[in-house]
């Protein structure tokens, strides 16, 4: 079965144009990598919580959207060694590609697919 990593941030949202220029650039070399699909979505009915929240979770400040975000792998293993080959790539260096958000408040890990309807 397939292989997920999620991402969950805080952009501001002045920056909505940066970062769909910065995601479609990251998603081509993920592509090339060999992810299978890469989705971004810029959040519009995201709300507080009471005691967790995505934007909790991220620290949203009132000028920021939270954007939810995924790459679907072949696998695991593919994963590893796509992602590792991205990483590397300088398309996506901080001096090419800078992220439009605060990276230290991007959540992100990888997840095994146990349902796919």
């Amino acid at each position: 079965m397939n292989y997920v990593d999620g991402f969950v941030a805080a952009v501001p949202t002045a920056n909505r144009d940066g970062y769909r220029k910065h995601a479609e650039a990251a998603a081509a070399v993920f592509k090339e990598c060999g992810a299978l699909k890469v989705v971004e979505c810029w959040g519009d009915d995201v709300p507080d919580g009471k005691l967790t929240s995505f934007p909790m979770a991220v620290k949203r400040r009132d000028d920021e959207t939270v954007v939810f975000s995924w790459i679907v792998w072949p696998s695991r293993e593919l994963r590893d060694t796509g992602m590792k080959k991205a990483m590397a790539d300088p398309r996506l260096s901080a001096a090419t590609n800078p992220m439009p958000f605060d990276g230290k408040r991007l959540i992100y890990g990888g997840f095994q697919m146990i349902v796919e309807a």
